[in-house]
């Protein structure tokens, strides 16, 4: 984990080499940049013709 590599050998000879992988960046994430880009009915929530005998 600290960076150093772990070489397994079989009969004298490398087999597998073990190696930390660097972390990738995180993407940069910003609270409202899809301000504007986003747009939902009024009725969204209104429930669905077809349940509403369930509702009752």
């Amino acid at each position: 984990m600290r960076g150093e590599e772990v070489v397994i050998t079989q009969d004298n000879q490398p087999v597998v080499k073990l190696v930390v992988i660097p972390k990738q960046a995180k993407p940069n994430r910003q609270a409202g940049s899809a301000k504007g880009m986003v747009w939902m009915s009024d009725d969204f929530d209104e429930p669905l013709e077809e349940f509403k005998e369930y509702m009752e």
